[in-house]
């Protein structure tokens, strides 16, 4: 399985396993999702905008500022700290360029220069008129310039983009490594989109900034600073004049900035919301349809669309203002320019020509400020997208092992688990699971039931160490499962969760997952004893059936089997059921009991269940209310009791009898 898929993989098993629902509870949380993003939470709402595209800075919220300018500069430096020579050469050859283009003008001038003079002696007959030789040598001088300067801009540019596209490249890898290391608790509290956001947007617009941004920078510096002393070495006074106009230039060009950056920023946020929109809405489709919320979908993306277009408009307008602002200065400054020039030639200090390259130069002195101004904009977002980045990759991760960690080997494992008193609240202000103690014993079929929100699938978190409880212990085998090393701790587990997940490839690969590196003939073996082997070989392709994007081209039903085949492929020692055959029909559900008691032979199992028609062979039956455990026994004593456990019985054959 390629690392990509393996990746895919993990991070939907992470979605999935931390929140489990019915499909009713899980429409009736897409409706819940959908009215919270009108309130103004959630993704598109208020508080999270999507990810989304929208040119290179689409994937940053609300286009902000960066918080750590100085700190996000000198860990993207880092990045580009492996790219010293190339960015060596890129620096040579933009300079080299800068330095071709600004001769240019010079060399026109003297051609310039030599048309005019040879033309004007001509008339007055004192010589034989313009030597087109020399001017001839000049002109395609002037054009090797021009060549060789565009010559080494298309190397530059090559080497720069191979240089982004490497650090993007780098960036996309960490990220996604860092996503593997992220504990659960992370996925918690940031949506998901905005985490994708890091790995698609945010990169993006590093990638494009440092394509085109650097060597912006360097041509502009050193344009500037190259036109300034060619025009002091044609006039000094000339020069004076085109470098009062510059105040007039910068207070044009921070006016619209500082008018327009607001603007730009809206344009971000409002974007993100309107892809969050959309997205939502297309993944909630069938709740949308079946609660009739078509017109309040579409109301609240026009209201967030019309928002949009306002800001960028405005945004658009004042940024397009920018050139025929500086095009004024420019001509103010043209004009001033063409008056001292004139009064120069007349007085014979200066050659027509001079006064021709000058004007050339006007036109690239001028055009470094408008590209500082862009970049300096383009930048100061990009260090944002960076710091975003930066923050995930900083982000606390799972903790690390203990010292001297114990490797589990699932064949020595008996699976006696003991919880000693755990405690565990996701967050401090509301405890979960408040003080729980139950002793397993190997081989032991273990019932967990109680009403929604008791904790039942928490413990479970627990006893993988997807989180860690904040006091007490559990431990199997007497070893408390801290002292495990993270990994082979979950290769003592087989788990099969009510909400599916199979990625795109093959009914053979999906099962696979279980155990990669299975043969064939024990990816069959493990379909026959999950009862899904008769179903697959009535599909098109058989094992080797590719299961779509979505997973539409094969039945819920089917697809829990596909999953139930997979945990009995892993062949755990320890095995967790959360609503396993909630998706499956009666008679299919008797199937996957049958191969379930076989499978669960010799193996601890743990059994989360709302039918509760589906435990009564159970061993030992806790009963869980607010985190503790109220009840504990088999069926037949538990019923004798006539309480708690005994009432959640009865009331669903009330409701069926109903």
């Amino acid at each position: 399985m390629s690392e990509k898929t393996a990746g895919q993989a993990t991070a939907q098993t992470v979605g999935q396993t931390t929140g489990q629902t019915t499909t009713q509870q899980g429409a009736l949380k897409e409706q819940e999702k959908f009215n919270a993003r009108r309130r103004g939470f959630g993704p598109g709402g208020g508080r999270h905008g999507g990810g989304g595209p929208g040119g290179p800075l689409g994937g940053m919220i609300g286009g902000d500022k960066p918080k750590d300018l100085k700190g996000t500069l000198k860990k993207l430096l880092k990045y580009l700290g492996s790219f010293k020579i190339a960015l060596i050469f890129v620096a040579i050859f933009a300079l080299a360029s800068t330095v071709f283009n600004i001769v240019g003008p010079k060399l026109l001038g003297t051609a310039t220069t030599e048309l005019f003079n040879g033309i004007m002696g001509q008339i007055a007959g004192t010589g034989e008129g313009p030597n087109f030789s020399v001017i001839g040598t000049i002109l395609l001088s002037t054009l090797a310039l021009y060549g060789i300067a565009s010559l080494f801009q298309f190397i530059q540019g090559f080497i720069m983009a191979g240089v982004a596209n490497k650090i993007s490249y780098r960036m996309r890898r960490d990220i996604d490594a860092k996503i593997m290391r992220l504990p659960f608790s992370y996925y918690d509290k940031v949506p998901t989109g905005d985490v994708m956001s890091h790995i698609t947007n945010d990169v993006d617009a590093i990638n494009q900034s440092l394509s085109q941004s650097i060597t912006q920078i360097i041509t502009s510096v050193a344009t500037l600073i190259g036109v300034i002393v060619m025009m002091l070495s044609i006039s000094w006074q000339m020069t004076l004049a085109a470098i009062l106009t510059l105040p007039l230039s910068i207070g044009v060009i921070g006016f619209i900035v500082s008018k327009s950056q607001k603007h730009f920023g809206a344009q971000q946020r409002y974007l993100g919301k309107v892809n969050g929109s959309v997205e939502e809405n297309y993944g909630a489709h069938s709740v949308v349809q079946a609660f009739n919320g078509q017109a309040r979908a579409q109301e609240d993306f026009e209201e967030n669309n019309t928002t949009l277009y306002k800001a960028a408009w405005k945004a658009n307008f004042l940024s397009g203002l920018m050139m025929p602002m500086m095009n004024v200065v420019g001509n103010i400054g043209y004009v001033i320019v063409c008056i001292i020039g004139a009064w120069l030639a007349i007085g014979g200090t200066m050659q027509v020509g001079d006064i021709q390259a000058f004007i050339q130069y006007m036109r690239n002195f001028q055009q470094p400020l408008v590209q500082a101004a862009q970049i300096s904009n383009i930048l100061q977002q990009t260090i944002a997208a960076a710091e975003r980045v930066f923050t995930l990759l900083e982000a606390e991760e799972v903790p690390a092992d203990v010292p001297g960690a114990l490797a589990a080997n699932p064949a020595d494992v008996k699976g006696a688990v003991t919880f000693d008193k755990v405690r565990f609240g996701y967050t401090p202000e509301k405890v979960i699971i408040k003080d729980f103690s139950a002793k397993v014993s190997p081989g032991a079929k273990i019932a967990i039931v109680g009403p929604t929100g008791a904790g039942k699938t928490t413990l479970v978190k627990l006893l993988e160490r997807f989180y860690d409880v904040d006091s007490g212990s559990i431990s199997i085998d007497g070893i408390d499962i801290r002292e495990y090393q993270r990994s082979s701790l979950h290769d003592i587990f087989g788990i099969v969760l009510q909400e599916t997940w199979l990625y795109s490839d093959t009914i053979a690969e999906n099962i696979r997952y279980g155990k990669l590196g299975a043969s064939d003939e024990e990816v069959r073996a493990a379909a026959r004893v999950a009862q899904a082997d008769y179903f697959i070989q009535t599909l098109p392709g058989s094992y080797n059936m590719v299961i779509n994007e979505e997973a539409t081209n094969v039945s819920q039903g089917q697809k829990q089997l596909l999953t139930i085949a997979r945990a009995v492929l892993h062949n755990p020692r320890i095995l967790i059921l959360d609503e396993a055959t909630s998706s499956v029909d009666t008679r299919t559900e008797l199937l996957i009991q049958k191969a379930m008691d076989n499978l669960m032979v010799g193996r601890t199992s743990f059994i989360i269940a709302h039918r509760l028609s589906t435990i009564k062979n159970a061993d030992l039956i806790l009963v869980i209310n607010e985190g503790d455990i109220v009840e504990q026994g088999t069926h037949e004593e538990l019923l004798a009791q006539d309480d708690f456990y005994a009432m959640l019985y009865n009331s669903q054959f009330e409701v069926g009898g109903e």
